[in-house]
């Protein structure tokens, strides 16, 4: 209404000029013609105000202050207006309000918001320099630029700057706008607020800052992502100097106080607290749930599943394993529930908050293959099955495997634990690519999926936390599996805690004809990591899962699982180029065995790890020489004393109650070179199986699984089926 009404009076008046202006002199002209340019440019100016909110709109616009938690309850981040290590100004040390004040706007408690003078004298050092050497910006203006408009230069933004300074200044207290400005600003490092800052920095609370460290604060403000303790300490130093010199000009620091803060400054280090952690997560939590909190009354905090233990040591695996590389690498670790524990999406990000655990799109390579399997499983193949690994050619399209050769005739397992490419792209054909496609979607693979043989071996692109929730699928039985984020909500008044009571969905249909299969599935990625590609994970107990890499190095993944986490890995460079030979096997193996180790995670997988195939191609227990043939007739023997039945012939695995000690046991054997009986590994494996029952560790126990039995010392897994013997 305001600028229609503008835009008539205006219309109006310079109507009625040109009405009179043909009956006036040339010098009557001139004079009129210069009234209508300043009516126009009167005009101007009214539309442009009307047309921009004012204070109170902007406010009611803002979004309402939300705390972020990490899965214990501690603050994560902030979303809105304050962060979460809010200061009143009262616990801000003088000296750094002095600070500030110093070096940002000297004239703070004197002008209106805009300072002419200040004004006047950059127009001047900067038409003396040629270029801008010196802003007017007063720490109104700042606040008003951090808190409300957008970072474009133009006439428009300064005009709605100096209209929003001039109301701001007339709503609140210089007081409390030098506290909603000291609480806003970036520092840099993802600190936002003195607070935040103080900490990173320095490692210390805001009321034990030194003169010194106050300065320094106060000079990180003009370039925070340049000048810092982290960045540039010299420049930072340099810079704290003059503050410090400002605040002695301005009689806000004495002779002795100077010196000894220029004592301080000379030797100083920052010293932060901590790592920061968790950047990717929050930024993904944030924008997912930015609507979440508006559903309920009085919402002031969301509880997300993010563990800092977990976060912080992802972080540092993956930080240590880059360490004299160039690539970038990303990890996912989720629950068998489905939170989220931690989650790392580059190698600094600091340097990048792209996130390459959700946002990148990369070639899985074989382990995709793990989809190609189930497919055939689910079509009724057996893990002892025969399969060809021999040379084919479709439409042009002439696989290769990694060695360079290929082996002929071999077991499902053999296969699958070598990652022979081959023997998998002839399996996918006799199958149905259609069908390794359809199995991929029902496990939550959502990206498109191009139906050619090289689907096979991982050519088309997928997230990696789209391949971690598949694998999740396979370890847990809950089809689909969805990640999740936020775990449970604070609101109302007085302040309620209500959690989400996630429903894991049961498997139906197709999706249900598959999971009838898992048991068989994880068997193959548990014997991968035992005896195939992904070794370099073995050392964690109950682990399974495969490798994976694209071709020409471009990306290397190892997504597997134990029985309370599921993790995936990749690693690999942003701009798509080759690596220099790394493997799925090598260097995200690697992360992922350190990152499971540090968890604690590692015991028998659900399901699984007590399901190791038999090395003979032929699913066949007779005792032999070979260390592979001595491993099939131990299998053999303790499912036929620790669970009372075998399998149907043909099938090609057998269960092994208590395989880790087993397999320890068997090895001794073979290294001692004497002859070896089937009875006498068949007497050594009940032992076994007796002596850890009853040496059981309740206590170790009950602390691991909440199912946990003592009359029988077992539990029962993830997913359903039967207790198992907890080892611990």
């Amino acid at each position: 209404m305001a600028e229609t009404a503008a835009v008539g009076t205006a219309a109006r008046l310079i109507k009625s000029l040109f009405a009179a202006f043909g009956r006036l002199t040339w010098k009557q002209r001139a004079a009129a013609a210069a009234t209508v340019a300043a009516v126009a440019g009167i005009a101007v100016a009214a539309i442009a105000l009307a047309s921009l909110e004012d204070l109170a709109d902007l406010e009611a616009k803002a979004e309402p202050a939300v705390r972020f938690e990490d899965a214990a309850g501690e603050p994560l981040m902030m979303q809105g207006e304050k962060p979460s290590n809010y200061a009143a100004l009262g616990q801000v040390p003088e000296d750094l309000t002095n600070a500030v004040i110093a070096i940002e706007d000297q004239r703070f408690y004197e002008h209106g918001g805009l300072d002419y003078r200040a004004i006047s004298r950059a127009l001047w050092a900067n038409a003396a320099a040629g270029e801008i050497v010196q802003g007017g910006s007063t720490i109104t203006q700042q606040l008003v630029k951090i808190s409300y408009l957008e970072p474009d230069r133009t006439y428009r933004r300064k005009l709605h700057e100096a209209l929003l300074t001039r109301q701001l200044e007339a709503r609140y207290s210089k007081d409390q706008i030098l506290e909603m400005y000291l609480n806003r600003v970036y520092m840099g490092h993802g600190a936002r607020g003195v607070s935040a800052a103080a900490q990173i920095y320095f490692g210390k609370p805001l009321e034990k800052l030194t003169t010194a460290e106050s300065a320094a604060l106060a000079a990180v403000i003009r370039a925070p992502s340049a000048v810092n303790p982290f960045t540039d300490l010299a420049a930072l130093k340099q810079r704290a100097e003059l503050v410090l010199r400002q605040m002695q000009g301005m009689e806000l620091l004495d002779g002795p106080g100077f010196n000894q803060a220029m004592a301080d400054l000379t030797v100083m280090a920052p010293q932060p607290a901590g790592i920061v952690y968790g950047g990717w997560f929050s930024d993904l939590v944030a924008s997912r749930s930015a609507d979440l909190a508006q559903r309920f009354d009085g919402a002031s905090s969301v509880r997300t599943t993010l563990e800092p233990e977990l976060q912080r040591l992802a972080e540092r695996v993956v930080s240590e394993a880059l360490a004299g590389h160039d690539m970038q690498a990303a990890l996912v670790a989720l629950r068998p529930d489905g939170r989220v524990a931690a989650l790392v999406g580059g190698r600094d990000y600091q340097d990048s908050q792209f996130n390459r655990a959700t946002q990148a799109r990369r070639q899985p390579g074989s382990t995709f293959k793990t989809f190609v399997y189930l497919a055939a499983l689910a079509e009724g193949y057996r893990l002892g099955d025969v399969i060809e690994d021999r040379p084919v050619e479709i439409d042009g399209y002439e696989p290769q495997n990694f060695d360079g050769r290929f082996h002929g005739k071999v077991t499902l397992q053999e296969a699958f634990s070598q990652s022979l490419n081959a023997a998998a792209v002839n399996l996918a054909g006799r199958v149905g690519i259609g069908k390794v496609a359809e199995t991929a979607r029902l496990l939550g693979i959502e990206a498109e999926l191009t139906e050619t043989p090289s689907l096979a071996l991982g050519a088309s692109e997928v997230t990696l936390l789209d391949l971690t929730e598949a694998f999740a699928a396979i370890a847990t039985g809950t089809v689909p599996f969805k990640a999740r984020f936020v775990q449970g909500i604070t609101a109302g008044e007085p302040a309620q805690y209500y959690p989400f009571k996630w429903q894991a969905p049961a498997p139906s249909g197709e999706a249900a004809r598959l999971m009838q299969h898992r048991g068989d599935m994880v068997a193959l990625l548990r014997n991968a990591v035992l005896s195939g590609t992904g070794q370099a994970a073995a050392a964690v107990p109950g682990a399974a899962g495969k490798t994976g890499t694209s071709q020409n190095h471009r990306d290397a993944l190892f997504v597997g699982f134990t029985e309370d986490l599921i993790v995936g890995v990749w690693v690999g460079n942003d701009d798509n180029s080759p690596m220099e030979g790394v493997t799925g096997g090598q260097l995200p193996a690697r992360i992922w065995a350190a990152f499971a180790a540090g968890s604690g995670a590692g015991s028998v997988v659900p399901d699984a790890a007590d399901a190791l195939p038999v090395a003979a191609a032929d699913g066949s227990d007779d005792a032999s020489e070979t260390a592979a043939g001595v491993s099939a007739s131990a299998d053999a023997a303790a499912s036929r004393s620790s669970s009372g039945a075998r399998f149907p012939p043909g099938t090609g695995h057998v269960v092994v109650r208590d395989a880790e000690q087993a397999r320890a046991a068997i090895q001794r054997m073979v290294q001692s070179g004497k002859p070896i009986r089937a009875a006498e590994l068949r007497d050594l494996l009940i032992g076994t199986v007796n002596g850890a029952t009853a040496s059981c560790n309740v206590r170790a126990c009950q602390r691991a699984y909440r199912s946990f039995r003592a009359s029988d010392c077992s539990y029962q897994p993830y997913g359903g089926g039967r207790r198992r013997l907890c080892t611990r």
